[in-house]
């Protein structure tokens, strides 16, 4: 197992086969699914996310890179992390999940830094965006605590769960990343 990126409390590290095991508990479930796109997940549906994950990582030009998020006391999966590269010029899209049983306790600002870090330093892109519904207020507290300004609002622009739903854009840039890095 190689840990991808490290923070205080937890570790960023690539997606195993039989992670689907350790996912599947939170995506199976209604309250840390509710603003998610998709969910709750089948076990069907969970053991197909791991199996697209290792495909994709597997690809010669790499766009897609999805971490489990594991808390270190307990060397427990709380969660995922994604981040997409859209353009190689220098853009990137992050997106995280975290078990509800973990929130409120900044294990997803801790995993979005630890992202971020890797998309700046290691994937070397020039701006990072993300996607939250408008009405996931903790989720935008996250990208603030980041570094990341809400840039304005997609309207109507993913279907979700039966009916059509706006979508803050928030993003920040190396420079500024830099800058907040160099602060602390």
């Amino acid at each position: 197992m190689q840990v991808t990126a490290e923070g205080r409390r937890l570790y960023l590290r690539e997606v195993l086969p039989e992670d689907w095991e350790e996912f599947h508990p939170y995506a199976s479930d209604p309250d840390t699914v509710k603003y998610q796109p998709w969910g709750p997940h089948t076990e069907t549906d969970s053991k197909f996310f791991v199996r697209q994950v290792l495909i994709d990582a597997r690809q010669k030009h790499r766009s897609r890179y999805v971490f489990a998020v594991v808390e270190k006391a307990a060397n427990q999966v709380i969660g995922n992390i994604e981040l997409n590269i859209k353009d190689w010029d220098g853009v990137g899209e992050i997106g995280f999940i975290i078990h509800h049983h973990y929130w409120g306790q900044g294990y997803a600002t801790e995993a979005c830094r630890l992202m971020l870090a890797y998309s700046f330093d290691v994937c070397g892109l020039h701006r990072v965006t993300a996607l939250s519904s408008p009405e996931n207020k903790a989720s935008q507290r996250v990208l603030e605590k980041i570094g990341m300004v809400k840039e304005g609002t997609l309207r109507e622009d993913i279907f979700v769960k039966g009916a059509w739903r706006d979508s803050s854009v928030y993003a920040v840039l190396r420079s500024e990343w830099k800058k907040r890095k160099s602060r602390h």
